[in-house]
């Protein structure tokens, strides 16, 4: 099990043992509560029943605590709620369940400027048979019955936290900037490909869970990055604004708002099939430092190799792509390489620097590193040409059909 397990064993013991008061205040373990309150109020209920079970995983001070029974109700309650799926055909119902998700993990913020710009333009607003927006049927009580519909959960969520005055602390540990610009593990994105540049390998590659200044670069604060998001997202917010051309819209806009949903496209388009087939096999393979271990290796590797064939096959026959010498399915000579780099990084990571330069004490970090900015290389990349396909555009002729 990973390390989940004790974060939500402690959030169990502080929601059930704790007043509601210090529930964002509670810090003896390092895995304090960090998500909205909807989901505390789920830890909460769940704790009701994992009491039958063994109260002693409740007791806040009892960390790592990990009995049989524990374990049981921890396992169970992920099935458990793993299988509650959510389906709403009509735009309050879909804003209502959207701002519950949201309520539960505030990670689904990113996509939440598609959310509002889709429903705000489709909903509010109507249209010209030539797509053209009509300014004039704006619908004044549509919006206000969105905005009542996704109030009303943020109240219900937010409510005893701001009577109590608490939503700064709620506020702080929902956003914890002071874990750094990158936390301990680098994920693969731009901020990777940043640090990267400033001072490679330097002190940065520590694993530590803290602020740093860059050395060369301008170091980068929180209202940096809020802005430098936001400015990402702007030109595919206006496009969905400008031309709504029903879900596929709206689901490019989720995607480059997020980079995510992304298997709901590979269908349609042959190109988006192809950044698919990058993103998610360097996708699966970022993933790879988390899962560090050497009873791990075999496993990892096996299901990523498993999937990754499955996904190239499926849509090579889709597309009708055969294999071909020196490239993959659907990808260019230069993807293919570039995917066939993760072989020698992965065995440098494996083997060579452990085992044959002895550098696991040394540097600890670097595979690592060497992960997280060669899988941020194929990350941006398929981020910069999806939006120059959103941007770019056409009617879908459902290219497998040809």
């Amino acid at each position: 099990r990973s390390t989940d397990f004790e974060v939500h064993r402690n959030w169990l013991a502080i929601t059930h043992s704790l007043p509601i008061s210090q529930w964002y205040y509670e810090d003896q373990s390092e895995w304090t509560l960090d998500y909205p309150p909807l989901f505390a109020w789920l830890e909460y209920t769940l704790s009701q029943v994992a009491k039958l079970f063994d109260p002693n995983m409740l007791v806040v001070s009892n960390l790592k605590y990990a009995s049989e029974a524990t374990v049981i109700f921890q396992r169970l309650s992920v099935i458990i709620t793993d299988f509650v799926f959510i389906y709403a055909e009509r735009v309050i119902e879909s804003a209502v369940w959207f701002s519950l998700l949201l309520n539960f993990k505030h990670i689904y913020l990113y996509v939440a400027p598609a959310y509002f710009v889709y429903m705000l333009r489709c909903y509010c607003f109507q249209s010209c048979p030539n797509g053209r927006l009509l300014w004039r049927s704006f619908s004044t009580t549509r919006l206000i019955m969105l905005g009542v519909a996704v109030v009303s959960v943020f109240c219900f969520s937010f409510g005893p936290f701001i009577c109590m005055n608490q939503l700064h602390q709620v506020i702080s540990r929902l956003f914890p900037f002071k874990r750094g610009l990158c936390h301990a593990y680098w994920a693969p994105n731009f901020w990777a490909l940043y640090n990267i540049a400033d001072k490679g390998a330097a002190v940065m590659t520590g694993g530590l869970v803290q602020e740093f200044n860059h050395v060369i670069l301008p170091t980068v604060t929180p209202l940096v990055t809020l802005v430098t998001t936001a400015v990402s997202i702007i030109p595919s917010m206006l496009h969905l604004w400008l031309s709504p051309k029903g879900p596929q819209s709206f689901v490019r806009g989720l995607v480059l708002c997020a980079f995510g949903s992304f298997i709901l496209l590979v269908l349609d388009r042959k190109k988006d099939a192809q950044l698919f087939l990058v993103l998610s096999t360097v996708g699966h393979y970022s993933l790879f430092p988390l899962l560090f271990t050497q009873a791990e290796t075999v496993s990892k590797i096996c299901l990523v190799f498993l999937f990754t064939l499955y996904a190239f096959t499926s849509l090579g026959k889709i597309y009708r792509f055969p294999w071909q010498p020196f490239s993959f399915p659907l990808l260019s000579v230069s993807e293919s390489l570039y995917l066939v780099g993760i072989i020698p990084l992965e065995i440098y990571n494996s083997i060579i620097h452990q085992h044959i330069l002895g550098f696991s004490e040394k540097l600890p970090f670097l595979p690592l590193m060497l992960t997280s900015v060669y899988c941020a290389i194929g990350v941006t990349y398929c981020w910069i040409k999806f939006y120059y396909l959103t941007l770019t555009e056409k009617p879908i002729k459902h290219e497998k059909s040809h």
